[in-house]
């Protein structure tokens, strides 16, 4: 049905306290990229959550959803709340440029919630709002010592020294991104904390993430990042798309 003729009970405590749990999947030409993958890191928020869930069930309902969809690029939205709702929304494709600015928000991440991506994203979508507020495209989390994190929807790489790549590690208490762990394993990055003045000296930067893939970014909090999309984030770029077209061939 379109979604705007969906329901879910105004009862339901996914929607009165952000009690769920969420998957957003890459489709292209109508196909989800690391599926298994997402439907493994959704069981595992729905364990750390205390929340019961039917993978076989969101798995049935998501191949239905698909066959019944018209065939393209867009991204699939999968939730699971408390009352016991499943929902699968086809989305459009948000646009994104080629490079962008970001501004820092301090940000402290909800421990409770290590290894649960939920409905709570209430911060997350603010630090977005407060960084547009500032002029730039999207926020940076840092923590109140200073500590670069991640974006609100995607994990932050950089490059100090214009050779190689590093990215905070995930005892940060960041998301263990599924597009994180390919550009890892793609381009050899390593993992290690960032501090705000080694990022904002960095030679190249970018976000990763399901919508996104891999973006460049040119400028922090006003200063421009030496080179946006710089060589590494070019061939990190070319690398992902490849390995996309492989794993869906």
């Amino acid at each position: 049905m379109p979604a705007a003729h969906a329901t879910v009970p105004a009862t339901d405590e996914g929607l009165l306290r952000g009690d769920g749990i969420f998957e957003v999947i890459r489709l292209y030409a109508g196909r989800p990229f690391a599926l298994d993958e997402h439907l493994q890191r959704l069981e595992r928020s729905g364990r750390n959550l205390r929340l019961a869930l039917d993978v076989a069930a969101v798995r049935a309902d998501i191949e239905a959803l698909l066959a019944a969809a018209t065939p393209g690029d867009a991204q699939l939205r999968v939730v699971v709340t408390r009352g016991g709702r499943r929902v699968g929304i086809v989305e459009p494709l948000h646009e994104h440029a080629e490079a962008i600015a970001l501004a820092c928000v301090t940000y402290a991440p909800p421990r409770i919630l290590d290894g649960v991506k939920s409905l709570s994203y209430a911060g997350n979508m603010l630090a977005t709002r407060l960084a547009q507020e500032a002029g730039a495209d999207e926020a940076l989390l840092v923590t109140p010592h200073r500590r670069v994190l991640e974006g609100p929807t995607s994990s932050l790489f950089a490059s100090l020294d214009g050779e190689t790549l590093v990215t905070p590690p995930l005892d940060e208490h960041i998301l263990d991104s599924i597009t994180r762990r390919r550009v890892l394993e793609l381009t050899g990055a390593g993992e290690r904390s960032l501090t705000l003045d080694e990022v904002l000296a960095a030679r190249e930067l970018f976000l990763a993430s399901t919508t996104r893939e891999v973006q460049a970014v040119r400028s922090v909090d006003g200063r421009a990042v030496a080179t946006a999309p710089g060589p590494l984030t070019l061939a990190a770029q070319g690398a992902f798309r490849a390995r996309v077209a492989r794993e869906l061939l």
